[in-house]
């Protein structure tokens, strides 16, 4: 039907009209007329199973577009533009046909349809094309150029064959003589040929709509599946290493599609949402030290069903670096008498378990106290275990060692040494105990002391103040004379189990 490289079917049809040709000079018989209307109701009827063909195509595509708007809505815009294209031009030719053949009772009598001048009259006047003409040129032309111009870039080829199959420039008759496209086709023949090869226009039209929906359709799946749209990702046998160790893991390819959309991803029980088409972007508290778990679904639509992909990953949790970890290695010391408070972890370990004698938890992670008042030896090791995310068991040890309580000094209204003081303030007093520059807060409580006058006998006096005989004693004790409080008894509050060493004495200078 057009020039230049022409398909097997329509050089098949040029033969068919020059053979009909020959019979009409032949006086042909009204059989062929019949068999043009045949080879037409063909036409009509395969023309029907495209149009079914493309709609349901479109609804298809229709479908899609609801699944995955940002995928398939382009592909959409441009099959409604090639869909609205065909459909104005087959309309234009149905009603051309409608025209040639209203007069016609019997739409079936092809015998009757022998004579030419019906579309000749339409077509043609003087010699010329006539309005009507060129409007059939005009439309070919718009619809060629229109649908070009929508498929063009991104399938040349279907568009080059669109270009050839409705081409309107000259043809060459049996003579060599160029003859406009439009009389070489249409002008002289009998009425049912016309109407035939306007069939088989609208053919080519529903045809090519088909074949253009297809490439659209088949370029969107090879763009899906090409190898450009893959990342290289590494994915490791764990999450953290630790120096010493082989990194362990594997590379696959990964599809990146940044058009997928989401019905519902669920991660550790909770919906989440996509901030980018295509990925997940997760936001959520890390957890405990330790190995946590990652698990949930994917789902997305595909078709009328519901695809679920599972989520099954695991990650580490260390602890923050918030301080330097800073020790004096001569100053690994724990008390008898006293709970000393530790804190015992592994960097990046989150199930730990320490060991050692008086050890035991404190509550909170990594808290312990320890107690050696029992212990006779003059040093204590902790042993620390501990489980790796991997599973791999890593321990380690320190030894501490052992120390008295120091040696408290005794104290008068919290002073200690040599106090000055008036008797009478003596008298009501409380001998007290103090371990000046000790970490600890031990709370000792004086349960007894010796109480020495110059010149008089020794008190022993229970408890921390002056009892009835050290005030008469005192009494007894000149102006500016010293008195002696030694040999004070101290206890600690919470363990009265523990012996203290001596306390050292006070003195006190009597200044009335």
């Amino acid at each position: 039907m057009a020039s230049g490289k022409q398909t097997p079917r329509q050089k098949m049809i040029n033969l068919m009209y020059l053979v009909f040709i020959a019979m009409l000079a032949l006086n042909m018989s009204k059989e062929v007329l019949t068999a043009f209307g045949l080879l037409n109701e063909k036409l009509t009827e395969s023309n029907q199973t495209t149009t079914q063909r493309n709609a349901a195509f479109m609804a298809g595509l229709e479908e899609k577009v609801g699944e995955q708007p940002a995928k398939y809505a382009p592909l959409k815009e441009k099959a409604e533009q090639v869909d609205e294209l065909s459909t104005n031009f087959n309309n234009y030719i149905e009603g051309l046909k409608n025209q040639l053949t209203e007069e016609i009772d019997d739409q079936t009598d092809y015998e009757a349809m022998d004579r030419p001048d019906k579309l000749d009259e339409l077509f043609f006047v003087s010699g010329k094309n006539s309005p009507a003409g060129e409007e059939f040129l005009n439309q070919m032309a718009t619809y060629r150029e229109g649908v070009v111009s929508v498929i063009g870039d991104e399938f040349p080829q279907v568009a080059q064959k669109v270009n050839n199959e409705f081409a309107i420039e000259e043809e060459e008759n049996r003579d060599g003589r160029p003859v406009p496209w439009l009389e070489y086709h249409f002008q002289g023949y009998p009425l049912v040929a016309s109407i035939t090869k306007l069939t088989q226009i609208q053919a080519d039209v529903k045809n090519t709509e088909s074949e253009i929906l297809s490439a659209m359709l088949s370029g969107q799946l090879q763009s899906e599946v090409s190898l450009t749209n893959y990342e290289a990702i590494v994915i490791p046998n764990k999450t953290a290493f630790f120096s010493g160790e082989n990194f362990q893991g594997r590379v696959v390819l990964g599809r990146v599609d940044n058009t997928l959309q989401f019905n519902k991803v669920t991660i550790n029980g909770n919906e989440v949402s996509s901030a980018r088409a295509g990925q997940i972007d997760l936001d959520f508290p890390a957890g405990n030290v330790g190995e946590q778990d990652i698990e949930g679904t994917l789902q997305f639509k595909e078709g009328d069903s519901i695809i679920s992909i599972p989520i099954n990953s695991s990650y580490a949790v260390i602890p923050k670096p918030n301080a330097a970890v800073i020790s004096a290695d001569k100053m690994n010391v724990v008390y008898r008498g006293v709970q000393n408070p530790m804190t015992i972890s592994i960097p990046g370990v989150g199930q730990v378990s320490a060991s050692g004698p008086g050890l035991s938890p404190a509550g909170g992670a990594g808290k312990y106290n320890m107690n050696v008042t029992t212990v006779q030896a003059r040093e204590v090791t902790i042993s620390v275990t501990g489980q790796l995310p991997g599973g791999e068991s890593v321990s380690d040890s320190k030894v501490f060692r052992i120390k008295d309580i120091p040696k408290p000094t005794g104290t008068i209204r919290g002073e200690d040494g040599t106090v000055k003081m008036q008797r009478n303030a003596l008298e009501i007093s409380t001998i007290g105990a103090a371990l000046p520059d000790f970490d600890f807060d031990l709370g000792l409580r004086v349960t007894g002391f010796s109480f020495k006058v110059a010149g008089q006998p020794t008190i022993t006096v229970n408890g921390s103040q002056l009892d009835a005989a050290a005030k008469a004693s005192l009494r007894r004790a000149g102006r500016g004379e010293t008195v002696q409080i030694f040999d004070i008894k101290a206890q600690l509050a919470n363990n009265t189990d523990y012996m203290l060493k001596g306390v050292s004495p006070v003195f006190i200078e009597l200044t009335n």
